[in-house]
């Protein structure tokens, strides 16, 4: 195999803000459009819906289980209300997504067999461990079993997609060079969640074999998560240099890479809350340096964000990549707070905290009135896929 020609230039402008999304609702690989109607007669209202929506249902769910971690929490009612609110939508997404393999299950291959879409089937794993959260963390009625139920769930199911998802990518998908993004993590990065939201658990578990096998186990998944990760991150940060920042509509997704960090350090917070003596000084060593470089990488976000809004980055259903892994980064920095006492880290998650709520604020209200206006759901025609565009050095 011959090496690429680097050619000589400037980098190739930025792609129109209109370009196809196909985090909204991709269609067929290879840029075929989307059908309007089902049979010929009924309109395809849900042809469209795809894993993505789950994003709604973690970041809703997110805000209600970090407000519990702050120093001064936020009303109980308030949070239970926005907790009530994502187990809702998932029970709604779930009834629709089931009906959407129903009727469209030529649609739903599609997505699986698509590389831009299939990342996305680990939502559903992390929307399910999200809510269950949420319950254990608000000690809604039931919580314990509702909890327990959907960990379990979420558990089983992000394990299918860490597996399943990079096996489509090696053996049935069409991945072009350069082509690494941050929606990458999705599948790997739902069994950080179950790693981070598995140890309150063990306050109901008999004491001895049950509870320790329970936090071996989670422990096990924030390393198998965490490695992957580790693989990833490389191939995202090569593509961002290489070839320059992402097409307008994907550049929220930049954000999905605070999940694994801020999760992470959740995860070995909730560890050693549960077992102080096995994991309390690991926590801080570790949370601390990755909280470190999550400010990093949010502020280059950020930055980038803002390019692509001076652009004319409108919005998508990309947008709910502001809410979960920042989310995930307040309740890493209230586990290190929780442990060290440092009043910084709790500042920190406060001021993490406000910028969640106004990212879910206006991703929540730009959703719901592209729902009533049927933006989100219409189907979309798509142009044929242009190649990653090589970034050439100056001289």
């Amino acid at each position: 195999m011959t090496a690429p020609v680097r050619t000589t230039g400037v980098r190739p402008a930025d792609p129109p803000a209109t370009a196809p999304d196909p985090h909204i609702a991709a269609g067929p690989p290879g840029g075929t459009a989307a059908t309007a109607t089902d049979t010929g007669t009924r309109p395809a209202r849900l042809r469209e819906l795809g894993p993505n929506w789950y994003a709604a249902v973690m970041g809703t769910a997110v805000v209600a289980t970090a407000g519990t971690t702050l120093p001064e929490h936020p009303p109980h009612a308030a949070l239970a209300g926005v907790w009530a609110l994502a187990a809702v939508a998932l029970v709604v997404l779930l009834a629709a997504r089931a009906g959407h393999w129903l009727r469209h299950r030529d649609r739903a291959r599609e997505q699986l067999l698509d590389p831009a879409v299939a990342p996305f089937q680990g939502c559903l794993a992390m929307a399910l461990l999200a809510v269950g959260g949420g319950a254990t963390a608000l000690k809604v009625p039931g919580a314990v079993a509702i909890g327990a139920a959907l960990w379990a769930a979420g558990t089983a199911v992000g394990l299918v997609a860490a597996v399943g998802v990079p096996y489509l990518m090696i053996a049935r998908h069409d991945v072009a060079p350069g082509s690494a993004s941050p929606v990458w993590l999705l599948p790997v990065v739902a069994p950080m969640v179950s790693a981070a939201l598995g140890p309150p658990l063990t306050a109901h578990l008999p004491a001895g074999p049950p509870g320790q096998v329970l936090l071996l186990g989670c422990f096990a998944l924030f390393g198998m998560s965490l490695l992957a990760t580790l693989l990833i991150l490389p191939l995202v940060l090569s593509r961002l240099i290489h070839h320059g920042p992402l097409p307008l509509p994907m550049t929220p997704t930049l954000f999905l890479v605070l999940g694994p960090l801020g999760q992470s350090t959740t995860a070995l917070g909730n560890l050693a809350d549960a077992a102080p003596g096995d994991f309390a000084s690991l926590s801080v060593l570790y949370g601390v340096p990755v909280l470190g470089f999550a400010l990093l990488w949010l502020a280059l976000s950020a930055a980038l964000v803002g390019r692509a809004a001076r652009r004319g980055m409108g919005f998508s259903l990309t947008w709910w990549a502001f809410t979960f892994p920042v989310g995930t980064c307040v309740t890493g920095a209230a586990a290190v707070w929780r442990h060290t006492g440092a009043a910084a880290f709790g500042w920190l998650a406060v001021v993490l905290y406000v910028l969640l709520v106004a990212a879910w604020a206006t991703a929540a209200a730009r959703t719901v009135a592209g729902l009533f206006s049927g933006a989100l759901l219409a189907p979309r025609r798509l142009a044929p896929a242009e190649p990653v565009p090589t970034r050439a050095r100056t001289r």
